[in-house]
C-alpha cells in the first residue's frame, strides 16, 4: 500500500514541549526551513503542506513556533492565522507566529500583523534570519491581545511612557 500524499512524512523526531510545526505549500521550501532549524539545534520539527494538515497538527498537540507560508491557499495564510487567534478553545492560540512571504507589500504585512502574526520574514532568507526572528520572540514575549475584533499578540512594539497627563482612564473603550 503507498503512503498517502494527504498525510505529514513520518519523522523520527521525539514529541517535545518546544515543538515547530512548517507550513508550507512548497514540500521543498519547507524542508529547507527545517533543516535551517536542525543548524539552528532545535528538534522536534513537523510539516505541514495544506490548510488540512495545517489544522490536524494544530489540533493535535501545542507547538512552541508556527512558521506559515504566505502562499498558502484555501484558507490562506492570513485567514488561517486569523481563525487560530480568534478560537478560544484552540491549543496554540498563543502559540508565536512567524509568517513567510517572498514578495510581501507594506498591506500585505499590515494584514498579517492585523490577523495575528507575531513575526514576518521575507524570502529568500538564511539561517541567521531565522534565528533573529526566533530570539527576538524568546527575549520579547508580547502579551496577548483582544481587543475591538483583534485577537493575537500586542502589535506595539516598544513600551512609551506616555505620562500621567495622556494615560486613558482604565473605563475607557480601546479604540481599534
Amino acid at each position: 500500500m503507498e503512503p498517502s500524499s494527504e498525510s505529514p512524512p513520518m519523522t523520527s523526531e521525539q514529541i517535545t514541549k518546544s515543538g515547530i510545526l512548517i507550513i508550507d505549500p512548497q514540500a521543498n521550501m519547507a524542508a529547507l526551513v527545517a533543516t535551517m532549524l536542525r543548524g539552528l539545534k532545535r528538534r522536534d520539527i513537523r510539516e505541514a503542506y495544506d490548510a488540512n494538515q495545517a489544522q490536524v497538527e494544530l489540533n493535535r498537540r501545542p507547538f512552541e513556533i508556527v512558521i506559515i507560508d504566505d502562499g498558502l491557499a484555501k484558507p490562506g495564510a492570513v485567514e488561517i492565522v486569523r481563525r487560530l487567534r480568534a478560537d478560544a478553545r484552540s491549543i496554540n492560540r498563543l502559540t508565536p507566529i512567524i509568517m513567510m512571504s517572498a514578495a510581501p507589500d507594506a498591506a500585505r504585512i499590515a494584514e498579517a500583523r492585523d490577523a495575528g502574526v507575531t513575526e514576518f520574514l521575507r524570502k529568500p532568507f538564511a539561517a541567521n534570519h531565522l534565528k533573529t526572528r526566533l530570539d527576538s520572540i524568546a527575549a520579547n514575549p508580547r502579551p496577548f491581545v483582544e481587543a475591538g475584533g483583534y485577537a493575537g499578540p500586542d502589535r506595539r512594539r516598544q513600551a512609551k511612557d506616555v505620562g500621567a497627563a495622556d494615560r486613558r482612564s482604565p473605563h475607557e473603550p480601546d479604540e481599534a
